[in-house]
């Protein structure tokens, strides 16, 4: 077993190319903070790897998430699978996603329950779905098979919205649920994005929670929105609010102690914001702990 070398912060972390499991409260790995990580290996516990950015030749920054996945546990985050696309999936995409898989072993693999592309064009954005069979069985399909070609079950990511379709016969967390069943992948439930799409259309988040199959659930998201006045936007470029923090205490109680991430993308702040944001979660983590013992 090789070791990172040790730096000016004293710290020393034994490197493992085959993490398996993570736990308590990991960060993003961003580029602004690459040197800064490897400098000073921080106490945290796992962090998640927006694996798109990682897709071409990527220079330094495959340099830095070597690195890393040799001393932390990583999952891997992705935008461009498109799942919930009328377009057939992307199998260059997937080559190269199933490539870095082989290389640094993410414990989890995700994408989002949306599509992203139609006829070759990308968006560049998350879309929602309409709630229908016709969708579930179009999600299903394409689930399937990238779990296939990937060779590993994937965790799926519930997204904000503003919109309905006058199409959907269901509610948001009757489509999840079919879907995760049907298709036997897991779920990144995202908390921000519950609380996001609650407020824009007027629904019980807290419903929304009880009814997702508490075993189906591996890994949450918390992240802060942007308060438009008219709507709520899921922007990643806030602290969390307080409201999301108590959305996220009672996830806890349904689901139990999740593996849960700080997700902040935009005007991202200096690690040690972070890190204060990681430890908010975990006192509540511990807070639930403490009530169910």
């Amino acid at each position: 077993m090789t070791v990172l070398s040790e730096h000016h912060s004293g710290k020393k972390r034994n490197a493992s190319p085959c993490h398996t499991s993570i736990n308590g409260v990991g960060v993003g790995f961003r580029s602004n903070h690459f040197e800064y990580i490897e400098k000073n290996q921080p106490d945290i516990p796992w962090f998640e790897v927006l694996i798109d950015n990682y897709m071409m030749d990527a220079g330094s920054s495959l340099y830095y998430l070597e690195k890393a996945a040799e001393a932390y546990p990583v999952t891997f985050h992705g935008v461009g699978m498109s799942l919930g696309s009328t377009d057939q999936l992307n199998k260059d995409y997937l080559e190269k996603l199933k490539n870095l898989i082989k290389q640094f072993n993410p414990v989890y693999v995700s994408d989002h329950l949306c599509w992203t592309s139609v006829n070759g064009y990308h968006s560049h954005d998350l879309l929602p779905m309409p709630y229908t069979d016709e969708a579930i069985k179009l999600l299903v399909a394409h689930i399937k098979q990238a779990q296939d070609f990937l060779e590993r079950r994937i965790l799926i990511e519930n997204v904000s919205s503003y919109l309905n379709f006058k199409d959907s016969i269901m509610s948001e967390w009757e489509f999840l649920k079919i879907v995760v069943e049907e298709s036997d992948c897991d779920v990144l439930l995202d908390i921000n994005n519950i609380y996001v799409s609650a407020v824009n259309h007027n629904v019980d988040a807290i419903q929304y929670i009880k009814n997702i199959p508490a075993e189906r659930v591996k890994e949450m998201h918390l992240a802060g929105y942007t308060d438009m006045g008219t709507h709520l936007l899921d922007t990643h470029g806030e602290a969390v609010h307080v409201p999301v923090w108590k959305l996220y205490e009672q996830a806890l109680n349904k689901f139990g102690n999740i593996p849960t991430l700080i997700e902040w993308d935009n005007d991202v702040p200096e690690f040690s914001v972070l890190e204060e944001e990681a430890a908010k979660a975990e006192v509540i983590m511990k807070k639930v702990r403490a009530c169910a013992a």
